[in-house]
């Protein structure tokens, strides 16, 4: 403890020379919320059906030992990943993380009374919940269409199902004093050439607007739409492209827009697109993640495009406009450990984004001092950024770089 306070010290010297606060940059790291997904811990299998068949284009892949054989087990990980994860966290359930209690309980018959427990073990932990609807591994989705399906009688199925998962998150808001934001996603699309591109995204249109008619206090829910370039089954054409929910969200719609990292043309970043939105003052969720050649939502890593994410947003001062989780799964390692991993460097790049001079980086571009600017945000790269995270690591009780040897990942020598 001595070590990292002393060294703490050296560094918020050296941080002030660049007119930076550490302190203030660590205060700001606590209190800004991250959402933690809950289904990289068992491979999105959930609890609604333990046998049930991912489908909808979403796939794990891998078989690493420890994956959790029951409820039980699955808890007892999630509360070993979430001794490791520092500052405001929230975490993310999917619709099938229900407590059914056995019984068939339909997705467009789920009730607040289905996820009380989750309610009462986030009041335990003092976490957040946000929530997203499941619109995929279900007989009403083999088609390879929900909400656009042009079968009245599966669109009606979803269109309930999205009125119940609203609720569901106006729950949650109203229990933990904090805003649930409830994500909706869909896989629906064509596998190979499509004519009519426009027929199913008017059914997307009038089944979002019903979902949404009713008004939710947004200190409680907000509802975010998630857009995705392709998936597995629908290679061609997706229903729900970034065009599509930009200007549906951009015409008045009761709903925010999601970015996730992995959905776009691999050359895309969503970095680059965040400040278009912002200056229109839309409010964004963030689903960061890892694409690997495509959509592979590898576990992220401190790399370029999730430090250049926290960055935009900071640089911005947008962290009250902005919504930021993450949004992973991968079987082939230890997944309470790619939890950890995953969310750790996402917290990372955020205090990293803190710590840059912004203020003077602004100033000397605004100057035209275009040589100062480069200069500095290069010198500013070396300045040690690892001394300030142990010292947030000490301040929120949670292990330093030193939690890869206490929870057996890697052997000292």
């Amino acid at each position: 403890m001595l070590n990292v306070e002393k060294n703490y010290k050296i560094a918020q010297d050296t941080y002030a020379e660049f007119g930076v606060d550490t302190d203030q940059a660590l205060n700001i790291l606590k209190k800004t919320p991250i959402s933690i997904h809950c289904w990289q811990l068992d491979d999105l299998q959930g609890f609604e059906n333990p046998d049930a068949e991912l489908t909808g284009g979403i796939a794990a892949t891998g078989n690493a030992p420890g994956k959790p054989k029951s409820k039980a087990e699955y808890m007892e990980h999630l509360n070993q990943a979430l001794a490791c994860i520092p500052g405001n966290t929230k975490l993310a359930l999917h619709a099938i993380y229900l407590e059914n209690n056995g019984e068939d309980v339909g997705r467009n018959a789920i009730e607040p009374k289905h996820f009380a427990n989750w309610v009462d073990y986030a009041k335990e932990k003092n976490i957040g919940l946000d929530f997203n609807p499941t619109y995929f591994s279900h007989p009403m989705s083999d088609s390879g269409f929900t909400l656009s399906s042009s079968d009245e009688t599966i669109r009606r199925y979803w269109i309930e199902h999205g009125k119940c998962c609203r609720k569901i998150g106006e729950y949650f808001g109203k229990e933990l004093g904090q805003t649930c934001v409830t994500n909706h996603w869909i896989g629906d699309g064509y596998k190979d050439h499509t004519i009519d591109k426009a027929a199913p995204r008017m059914r997307l249109k009038e089944s979002l607007d019903e979902i949404f008619a009713e008004k939710i206090d947004p200190n409680y829910n907000v509802d975010s739409v998630e857009s995705k370039l392709f998936g597995l089954g629908s290679e061609s054409y997706v229903t729900g492209s970034h065009e599509f929910y930009t200007n549906y969200v951009m015409s008045g719609s009761n709903c925010i827009l999601c970015l996730d990292a992995g959905h776009f043309h691999p050359t895309e970043t969503i970095s680059s697109k965040i400040s278009s939105y912002l200056v229109f003052q839309q409010k964004l969720m963030l689903h960061i993640s890892r694409p690997v050649r495509w959509d592979s939502d590898h576990v992220v890593m401190l790399d370029d495009e999730t430090k250049a994410i926290m960055e935009e947003i900071v640089r911005q001062d947008a962290l009250g406009q902005v919504y930021i989780g993450t949004d992973f799964f991968d079987a082939s390692i230890d997944r309470v450990a790619a939890t950890i991993i995953g969310a750790r460097n996402v917290r990372k790049a955020l205090l990293l984004a803190l710590l840059q001079p912004t203020k003077l980086l602004k100033e000397l571009e605004k100057n035209d001092n275009l040589t100062g600017r480069l200069a500095l945000y290069e010198e500013s790269k070396q300045l040690p950024f690892g001394i300030v995270w142990d010292r947030f690591c000490e301040m929120e009780g949670v292990p330093g770089s030193d939690w890869i040897y206490k929870n057996g990942i890697v052997s000292r020598k």
